[in-house]
């Protein structure tokens, strides 16, 4: 059995947005900054998708700007509200401990440059305190900027509330909505959202084009120069047959989304309930309030990377918490953001279930990993520790 349970990775694409794409790539294939017809055609189609896009979240079209993906949108949205906080001396920023690293590594950079940015706490059920956030706004923030879910642990934030928070006291906020647009209903209006970020992979739309959301009044800063496309505010022709997909596939998703949504809950329970049984084992964040399809244990005793490669020979495709990056292994930030020590950590494992995943794929989901982690703590000297006292459980 083959099972693919990375969506939070990416996602597959969609027939219906491959099927969008095609004509893009082999008949109206003209620049849509060119005069003549082919060219013409493509910039029609390129606004029917700005359209399209805008009606799914609730914008104005207008207030639509493609992009290469999340983590360029996440990048000209904190650079633009630096820069208009700059202007007006304002030089604090609030996010959380667990953001996307397109978001921390972003304020790593705006710290360097002379601006002061609070980290919110997430506590252990992985969900941001809206009181903790609004008592961190001072006269001089120029920007909140706070992830709508999860991208590890897939914990929901109380994103309306805080978007009336920070309109109530006048300060921009955005949202890096990657993991959620296309699974969640989202209205920027009722939100309170002033930036918002998205990426066309994370909803069965192809890689490398995303979209971020300016709403009317928030003046863009523009991160590439060189062309007038996109209002002047993002240089380079657009990529017009990623595009057209990626309108397809939120629009597919946005049909579908309360059944899949329903389907994919139940689902993930029933996967929930099989791996709490395997002992000490934990769930990662708040068991209700997290996205339709993600589940994320911690198994203590065992190595999240072994789990993977193990799981992998079962023919199941998942993730960890933990990262290998030039040959050092560090735990997951998310993870320990929720207060889960480092040993604890690296033992971790994402399951992102896709619409189109079963009650039997779960199951063998659950059979595999049960029988993987008892294999891997069977010759563990962490776990022979554990076992004899010599180490406290954790877990």
């Amino acid at each position: 059995m083959q099972i693919y349970a990375d969506n939070a990775a990416t996602t597959r694409m969609s027939r219906t947005a491959i099927d969008a794409m095609l004509p893009y790539m082999e008949e109206i294939y003209g620049n849509p900054s060119s005069l003549y017809s082919i060219g013409q055609r493509a910039k029609e189609a390129l606004e029917q998708a700005r359209s399209d896009i805008a009606a799914v979240i609730g914008a104005d079209p207008r207030e639509i700007t493609f992009t290469s993906g999340g983590s360029e949108a996440d990048n000209q949205a904190l650079l633009s509200a630096a820069t208009l906080g700059k202007k007006q001396g304002k030089l604090h920023i609030v996010s959380s401990a667990f953001e996307h690293h397109a978001v921390l590594h972003a304020l790593k950079r705006l710290e360097s440059e002379g601006f002061e940015v609070t980290l919110l706490p997430v506590h252990e059920n992985g969900i941001v305190d809206v009181r903790e956030m609004e008592a961190a706004l001072r006269e001089d923030t120029c920007l909140v900027t706070i992830m709508t879910a999860n991208n590890e642990i897939g914990t929901l934030q109380p994103v309306r509330e805080i978007g009336a928070v920070c309109r109530a006291h006048g300060v921009p906020f955005h949202t890096d909505a990657v993991q959620a647009v296309g699974h969640l209903p989202i209205d920027v209006k009722a939100d309170n959202i002033d930036l918002l970020s998205a990426s066309a992979h994370k909803f069965h739309g192809p890689k490398g084009v995303g979209f971020l959301f300016a709403r009317r009044g928030v003046r863009l800063t523009n991160l590439i120069e060189g062309g007038a496309q996109e209002r002047g505010k993002r240089a380079g022709t657009e990529n017009v047959s990623g595009i057209m997909a990626m309108a397809a596939a939120l629009k597919e998703a946005a049909a579908g989304m309360a059944e899949n949504a329903a389907r994919m809950t139940a689902l993930r329970d029933r996967l929930i309930a099989g791996l709490s049984e395997i002992p000490h084992s934990a769930l990662n964040g708040d068991a209700v309030r997290r996205l339709p399809g993600n589940v994320n244990f911690c198994f203590e005793g065992i190595e999240g990377e072994s789990l993977l490669l193990l799981l992998d020979d079962k023919g199941i495709s998942a993730s960890s918490g933990s990262a290998c990056t030039s040959g050092s292994l560090d735990p997951s930030h998310v993870l320990l953001a929720i207060g889960r020590v480092h040993d604890v950590a690296h033992g971790s494992l994402r399951l992102s279930l896709g619409e189109d995943a079963t009650e039997e794929e779960v199951d063998y989901i659950i059979r595999s990993v049960r029988e993987i982690v008892e294999y891997l703590r069977g010759f563990s000297p962490v776990w022979r520790d554990l076992q004899s006292g010599k180490t406290p459980f954790i877990l």
